[in-house]
C-alpha cells in the first residue's frame, strides 16, 4: 500500500470519528461532570488562563481551551444550549489561538448548530461562514462548502435571502477547487429556493449555472435537464420570448440539440407559438418531463399559466421591434 493512499486512509478515518479535540473533551467532561457537575468553574478557570495579569504575562490557551471543551460538552450533556454554544464559540476560538483551525472549524460547527436550536439566526449565519472560512484554511474546500450548506439549509425559512447567499457561496468553493460536479445538489436547493421565492429569472439562471458545471464534468444527463428546466421556469414566468431565446442558446451545444429535453423543449415552444393550451398540457404531463427536480415538474403540471394571445402578442412585438432596428 502506498504511502499516499495510507495517509488519505488515516485522514478519513480521523474524520469519521470527528475532531480528535472534541473527543477528548467529551472523555474530560464525563469526568468532570462525576466528580462536580460544575461546567460554569471550568469556565471561569478557562477564562483566567486567557486574561493578562500581573503574575500571568501570557495566556494559557491551550490548557483554557481543554477546559472551554470540557465545558461545551457539560454543557451539552445538561441540554444547556446557551452555556454550551458559547463555550464551543470559545473553544473554538481556542483552538484557533493554538493553530489548529480544524478542530476550531469543529467547534464553530457545533456552536452554530445550538445556535440553530436556540433560534439565533443571526449567529447560525455567522456561525457556519465562519466555520467555513477556518476549514479553508485548512485546504479542506469540500468541508467548508458543506458548512455553507449546512447554514443555507438552517436559514431556508427564517432567512431566505440570507440562505441563498450561502447556496452561492457553497458552490463558489466548489467552482474554484473544480468539483463542480460536488455543487449540484447545492445548485438545485438554490434554484428551489429561488421558485419558493418567486424569484423565477433567479431560478432559471441557477440551473443554467448547473448546466455549465455540468458541461465541465461531462454530466450530459444532469446538463440537459438544468437546460430544459431552465426553459419551463421562464414559460411558467410568462416570459415565452426569454424562453425561446434560452432555447436557441442552449441548442448551440451539440448534446442539447441531440437530446430528448430538446424535443420536449421544441414541442412545447411550438405549442406556445401555436397558441394550443391542449398540446402545452400533453406535452408537459409527458413522461419525458418526470425525471426533472420537483420544483420543475409542479411548474411544468401548472402550464400554461396566463394568457397565451398576451404571451404571443408580447412576443411579436419583441420581433417587430428587432425588424425595425434591422438596417441591413
Amino acid at each position: 500500500m502506498s504511502a499516499q493512499l495510507l495517509a488519505s486512509t488515516e485522514t478519513s478515518r480521523r474524520e469519521s470519528l470527528g475532531s480528535g479535540a472534541e473527543r477528548r473533551g467529551e472523555e474530560a467532561a464525563v469526568s468532570a461532570m462525576a466528580s462536580s457537575s460544575e461546567p460554569d468553574k471550568l469556565m471561569t478557570k478557562a477564562d483566567k488562563l486567557t486574561k493578562l495579569s500581573f503574575t500571568r504575562w501570557n495566556a494559557d490557551w491551550k490548557s483554557a481551551t481543554s477546559l472551554y471543551e470540557q465545558a461545551a460538552i457539560a454543557y451539552r450533556f445538561r441540554k444547556d444550549n446557551e452555556k454550551a454554544k458559547d463555550a464551543f464559540e470559545k473553544a473554538s476560538k481556542g483552538q484557533e489561538m493554538i493553530s489548529s483551525p480544524w478542530d476550531a472549524a469543529k467547534h464553530m460547527e457545533s456552536a452554530a448548530a445550538l445556535a440553530k436550536e436556540l433560534g439565533r439566526w443571526n449567529e447560525v449565519s455567522d456561525f457556519y461562514l465562519r466555520a467555513s472560512e477556518l476549514y479553508r484554511e485548512c485546504g479542506r474546500p469540500q468541508p467548508a462548502s458543506d458548512a455553507l450548506a449546512k447554514g443555507a439549509s438552517a436559514l431556508e425559512e427564517k432567512a431566505p435571502d440570507e440562505a441563498i447567499k450561502m447556496y452561492d457561496e457553497a458552490c463558489s468553493v466548489l467552482e474554484e477547487d473544480g468539483k463542480e460536479q460536488m455543487a449540484f445538489d447545492l445548485y438545485r436547493a438554490a434554484a428551489a429556493l429561488y421558485v419558493k421565492l418567486e424569484k423565477y429569472s433567479d431560478a432559471a439562471a441557477l440551473f443554467l449555472r448547473l448546466g455549465t458545471a455540468a458541461d465541465k464534468c461531462n454530466a450530459i444527463n444532469s446538463q440537459c435537464k438544468a437546460y430544459l428546466s431552465a426553459i419551463i421556469i421562464y414559460l411558467y414566468a410568462h416570459d415565452f420570448q426569454q424562453a425561446q431565446k434560452c432555447y436557441n442558446d442552449c441548442s448551440e451545444v451539440q448534446a442539447f440539440l441531440n437530446s430528448d429535453q430538446n424535443r420536449c423543449a421544441m414541442k412545447l415552444l411550438s405549442a406556445y407559438e401555436e397558441g394550443d393550451a391542449e398540446e402545452i398540457k400533453r406535452v408537459a404531463q409527458s413522461s419525458a418531463f418526470n425525471h426533472l427536480d420537483h420544483v420543475v415538474i409542479r411548474l411544468a403540471r401548472k402550464l400554461p399559466t396566463g394568457d397565451l394571445q398576451a404571451i404571443n402578442k408580447a412576443a411579436d412585438d419583441g420581433q417587430e421591434s428587432l425588424d425595425e432596428d434591422d438596417l441591413t
